[in-house]
């Protein structure tokens, strides 16, 4: 059981696993994406926050099919239109359900206050974001419709 963010190893969209211990000293903005979705616009958005703000905060993203079937494709086809459509840069990982019965065990941990200290919200939608602090310390949730590149945001980056 994972007990601190820094605890995750997950398996990146081409499937290598990731260590969330590389990102210990760094804020983190985790964002559950889809290809098909009212918000998918949101994709060029967090690539400029990623491309002007990147050494001061890591994107990571989680393609999710858990809200009206928007995310269908296999972790190939994501990456090819997120990469196609948008030019994202920033890491993205395997599909995985943010949910439900089967969520992962990095949003159980998002969403359980349990386990975070504080948090039980869970994402109602695709584009929800997690903010997460250099101590690994989950410090805010965020709905769909705050933007990427919104104030409450750019503050947390600390621009």
């Amino acid at each position: 059981m994972e007990n601190t963010f820094y605890d995750f190893k997950i398996k990146d969209i081409n499937g290598q696993e990731v260590d969330f211990n590389s990102f210990k000293g760094k804020k983190i903005m985790i964002v559950n994406v889809a290809s098909k979705c009212g918000y998918t616009k949101q994709y060029a958005a967090l690539q400029e926050l990623n491309e002007q703000y990147g050494d001061k905060i890591v994107i990571l993203g989680f393609p999710a099919n858990n809200f009206g079937g928007q995310e269908p494709g296999s972790n190939e086809e994501i990456k090819e239109f997120c990469t196609t459509e948008f030019g994202v840069t920033f890491p993205m990982f395997e599909k995985v359900s943010v949910k439900g019965f089967d969520k992962h065990p990095l949003y159980r941990w998002l969403s359980d206050s349990k386990l975070n200290g504080w948090n039980n919200e869970e994402p109602g939608w695709n584009f929800c974001k997690y903010l997460i602090d250099e101590q690994g310390e989950l410090i805010k949730f965020l709905p769909s419709s705050v933007a990427p590149l919104d104030e409450e945001i750019l503050n947390f980056v600390g621009v």
